[in-house]
């Protein structure tokens, strides 16, 4: 029986070696990751590095602070104990030696500073080898993120048990936050919004981003939850909408709509199909209806290390689908002024024998209506 340990080591290699095979489309045959997800996906560790991918192996340049974490959590590669700053990416600059590398580095003066040291041919700035590997899940990686779905579960079960009028959305999100750590997962952060969740009622679920505010929940409202959570590197992201007290007609037949939008997705998510296709078989049934007006954004994306990141469920975008993609279908109805109706799930794209798919999340998507 291969070892968790030995599982583990064969998974990063086999990350790295698929990276390198996408890099080398580019001329390039060394991987220099600056940002924490790819770090993660290539050496299991997450913190501040530069993780340096090549055929014979990786190495891990860590400054001293963090160097016992990195040995500990790291796994099939060489931590490299270096300074912060200037020593850093002298250190960089020697272990790549003038071969052409492939990187993620975001930070234009770094890039300009190792172009002018080996050549601007030999330094390639280009996020699309690390986007394009990332995009096919591996067994482990669809692991935790369906344990990340299964924690967003629980956390739709506190809800039904927490969500009283006189309660704040600040407040919800404190609990919601309490119990997600408690299960070990951690929020989210993304630069568009000051808070990890999107806790929504009345008149802010109009918002498809609404900021959590003080507002209290009143008798009448539709309250949108959308819960992002991260396990063990992995994140999951899905949305559910409660009525507090009696739903009206309106918001049965809005939530009605929105189902069945969200549903056909979930029949037309398969194998081998593109995005557009997706997108479009939602946004059909909601148009139908007339509230093509009040669907503003696109029906999914794809999650994995990052909260959006390819392949985009939307208008125009041809990209096919593939097996062990895990996307979102999340399509909603948004009145200004009144309320918002928004239904999510994570789900992991079938294979070619099956064509199916698996849905993540199993809290109900029927209309919950709260005391």
């Amino acid at each position: 029986m291969i070892s968790l340990i030995g599982k583990c080591f064969s998974v990063i290699k086999l990350r790295r070696f698929n990276l390198l095979q996408n890099a080398s489309k580019l001329g390039c045959n060394v991987i220099a990751a600056f940002q924490p997800e790819n770090i993660f996906y290539l050496t299991g560790f997450w913190g501040e590095a530069i993780a340096i991918c090549t055929e014979d192996g990786s190495s891990l340049l860590v400054p001293k602070l963090e160097v016992e974490r990195a040995i500990q959590e790291s796994k099939a590669c060489d931590v490299i104990p270096t300074e912060r700053g200037n020593d850093l990416i002298c250190s960089l600059i020697s272990k790549i030696d003038r071969k052409m590398t492939c990187t993620d580095c975001s930070d234009q003066s770094i890039i300009r500073i190792i172009q002018n040291q080996i050549g601007k041919k030999s330094f390639m700035a280009n996020v699309e080898p690390f986007l394009v590997t990332r995009i096919i899940k591996d067994n482990e990686e669809i692991e935790m993120i369906e344990m990340a779905a299964k924690i967003l579960d629980r956390l739709y079960t506190f809800c039904t048990e927490e969500i009283k009028a006189g309660l704040s959305e600040r407040e919800l999100q404190a609990k919601l936050l309490f119990e997600a750590m408690l299960m070990r997962a951690y929020p989210t952060s993304y630069k568009s919004s000051l808070n990890p969740f999107i806790i929504a009622g009345g008149p802010n679920g109009a918002f498809p981003h609404a900021q959590v505010s003080d507002r209290k929940f009143i008798k009448g409202d539709m309250i949108i939850i959308d819960l992002t959570l991260r396990y063990m590197g992995y994140i999951a992201d899905a949305t559910r909408t409660f009525a507090l007290g009696r739903a009206t007609s309106e918001m049965k037949k809005i939530y009605d709509i929105v189902k069945r939008s969200q549903q056909a997705g979930l029949n037309a998510l398969r194998y081998n199909i593109p995005c557009s296709q997706v997108d479009a078989v939602c946004r059909r049934i909601i148009t139908e209806e007339g509230y093509s007006e009040c669907f503003i954004h696109s029906t999914g994306h794809g999650v994995g290390l990052d909260v959006h990141e390819p392949p985009w469920l939307r208008i125009k975008n041809e990209e096919i689908l593939k097996a062990n993609m895990a996307v979102t279908i999340e399509p909603g109805i948004y009145l200004q002024g009144k309320f918002g109706i928004r239904i999510e799930d994570t789900i992991i794209v079938g294979n070619q024998s099956n064509g199916g798919t698996r849905i993540l999340n199993a809290f109900t998507k029927d209309l919950i209506e709260l005391d």
